[in-house]
């Protein structure tokens, strides 16, 4: 299976794996499937970080070279088609970084490893990203640091 994690995703389960849910832990274990990170993940956490919002353990390139790595991930890239299903999805999340993993996710038929119940929204599928107990938190304030 392939598996499209988002931004939250992505930093719990290289800094702080503890905080995945058991189904996603599972899952990002499993070495058959395979792990995907989007441009727009990557292009997000720069800009936080840039931004001074998301502190990270190293530098960002540095880190965000090594999360690719060590998850044995490929990197899905912005293409326009992309980009146009995202402009056409109904209005439910204004975060553009969402909305393209969501686009992204319909194109792709693959599921996104989050806790952001939004994504149910669009019609994707989500594996629980998260313990229960971060279930209630907005995405902005488990990835800003």
């Amino acid at each position: 299976m392939r598996l499209l994690l988002d931004s939250h995703a992505l930093l719990w389960a290289v800094d702080e794996p503890s905080k995945l849910g058991p189904q996603a832990a599972a899952a990002l274990a499993n070495k058959a499937n395979i792990v995907l990170v989007s441009a727009a993940t990557v292009w997000e956490l720069a800009i936080k970080c840039g931004r001074g919002k998301l502190t990270l353990a190293m530098p960002y390139r540095q880190w965000m070279t090594k999360a690719i790595s060590d998850l044995g991930a490929s990197l899905l890239p912005i293409t326009v088609e992309y980009a146009d299903v995202q402009a056409t999805l109904p209005d439910h999340h204004r975060d553009p970084f969402d909305r393209l993993l969501a686009a992204q996710a319909q194109v792709e038929n693959v599921p996104i490893v989050t806790h952001d119940a939004v994504f149910d929204q669009y019609g994707v599928s989500r594996v629980s990203g998260s313990l229960a107990t971060f279930e209630v938190m907005p995405t902005a304030a488990c990835v800003e640091r």
